[in-house]
Order: structure tokens, then sequence, then C-alpha cells
């Protein structure tokens, strides 16, 4: 490995998530007028980067703990026509590259959602080097990707009256994930 890349590498090591300080969440327009938002609350990850400059990124979210206070609503997304939470509890993520260019990361990996698995590439940053009040050495990613909800099944949507639809496909996401050295 070049003295370029071990500099811009993860420090190595396994990291493990500090679910408090971190939160996996998506947004989505509705009704053509708004953006809605939501998170995850139980999330788990694992940042292992070797020797060799190797850093994957695993993560899995359990469906039924998405933050949503109307327990019609919640229904409804955990139903067939939306996640089908019983059938599948979690979304799980695997990354297949990860790339580190100062600050800049990149990670290409397969999400999958509802049993289906697409590749995707989410965009961001990684600050490391950091101790906090404890000792522990922390680094953070923070990440964003924009996926065709459509592509993993996700595929219930209602007309408009005056057109348009009550859903658009296109689903940010985002995840900000602060890590402790194990």
């Amino acid at each position: 490995m070049s003295p370029t890349a071990l500099a811009t590498a993860v420090p190595t090591g396994t990291w493990q998530l500090d679910p408090t300080h971190s939160s996996a969440g998506f947004a989505i327009k509705h009704a053509v007028v708004n953006t809605f938002r939501s998170e995850f609350k139980d999330i788990d990850a694992t940042l292992l980067a070797d020797e060799d400059g190797t850093t994957t990124l695993t993560g899995t979210v359990q469906v039924a703990s998405i933050d949503i206070d109307d327990p019609q609503f919640k229904g409804h997304l955990m139903a067939d026509d939306f996640f089908a939470a019983e059938q599948f509890p979690t979304i799980t993520f695997t990354s297949g590259s990860f790339t580190r260019t100062d600050g800049d990361v990149v990670v290409t990996g397969d999400l999958s959602i509802k049993g289906s698995t697409q590749r995707v590439e989410g965009r961001g940053q990684l600050a490391d080097g950091a101790e906090d009040l404890y000792g522990n050495t922390r680094l953070g990613i923070s990440v964003e990707t924009r996926i065709d909800r459509t592509a993993f099944g996700l595929n219930w949507n209602a007309p408009l009256p005056k057109g348009g639809f009550a859903l658009a496909n296109e689903v940010k996401l985002t995840l900000d994930l602060a890590f402790v050295k194990a």
C-alpha cells in the first residue's frame, strides 16, 4: 500500500457502534408538497479495518423500530404494502468497498430490504482520532444515498385527486454513525 493510502486509511481495528449517538434515517417526498422524515431507533453496525487497508462496514436495522407515533400509520408500514416486517424484520447492509480520501468516504455495498438486495453507493465524511471523556478512541461516519424504493418491493402508492402520487419513489437514506474502538 502506498504511503498516501496509509495516511488516509481508516485506523486499524474493530469499531463497534455507539447506538446512543448514532442514527439511521430516511426522507421521502409526500403528497408532492412536503418531505416526510423518520428514523429507525434499533440499529447495529461494525466497522472492521484491516492492516492492509481493507475496510468493511456492516449494519442491521430492526424494521419495527421505525420512529412513528401513530399506531395505524406504523401498522401500515409494517404490513405487506411496505416492509412486510413479520417476514422481513431487518434491513441489512454489507459493504463491498470502502474508500477514504482525506475526510471524504465512498461506501459501496449490498442493501437488503424486504427480501430484495440492491447495490448502493453512499457518500459522506469520516472523522477519526477523537478521544472521549472516558479515554475511548472514536470515529464517526456520516453518509447518504438515494434509492428507488420500488426496487426493493416497497410499491404502495395512491394517486392524488389533482395529479401526482402520495409518495415519491426516490428515498434519501442517511446514516450518522458513531464508533468506539473495540
